[in-house]
């Protein structure tokens, strides 16, 4: 996929609500050969997904053998609006706390209060991090309106195909 294309896509207004969400579902391959997807917190910075987790994380082993992912960001709403996307997971080892996930966790519901707490508790049980950097490779926004999956597509053209037959 054209890196313009990728580009469309992301700034389409609905690609761009479902970039500001909080969690989104990371698959990857682990290192038994199986799948797995897990809910993760993300932030978007214009160009790459970053995913914060701990340094002990069990995926990181997978990612480094293998660090093709997909990634969904979607809603729980009728008619759904799904955000697709591939790439190559970055690990970057950092010291501290990675500003990304203090932002990224920021969107939850707590008082001024309960965050100072959160971020001291954070603070003292992390002595680094490893941020998770995605650039989308391939994208797909799915909306139901005027997007569809792609099989959902093909029965839609045999339906028109029957039709005018």
């Amino acid at each position: 996929m054209r890196a313009s294309e990728i580009t469309e896509i992301l700034s389409r207004p609905i690609s761009r609500e479902l970039l500001a969400r909080d969690v989104l579902r990371l698959a990857y391959v682990a290192k038994d050969g199986t799948p797995r997807n897990v809910p993760i917190a993300f932030t978007w910075n214009g160009s790459e997904i970053v995913m914060c987790t701990t340094k002990n994380a069990p995926k990181l082993p997978a990612l480094r053998e293998n660090p093709t992912v997909a990634l969904t960001i979607d809603t729980e709403v009728h008619p759904p609006r799904i955000l697709l996307i591939r790439g190559r997971a970055e690990l970057d080892v950092v010291d501290g706390i990675p500003e990304e996930y203090l932002r990224m966790n920021g969107s939850y519901e707590m008082t001024p209060e309960q965050r100072v707490e959160w971020e001291a508790e954070i603070r003292s049980l992390y002595d680094g991090m490893v941020r998770i950097v995605v650039t989308p490779t391939w994208v797909k926004l799915i909306d139901f309106e005027t997007t569809l999956p792609s099989a959902v597509e093909e029965l839609v053209k045999r339906r028109a195909e029957r039709e005018h037959a």
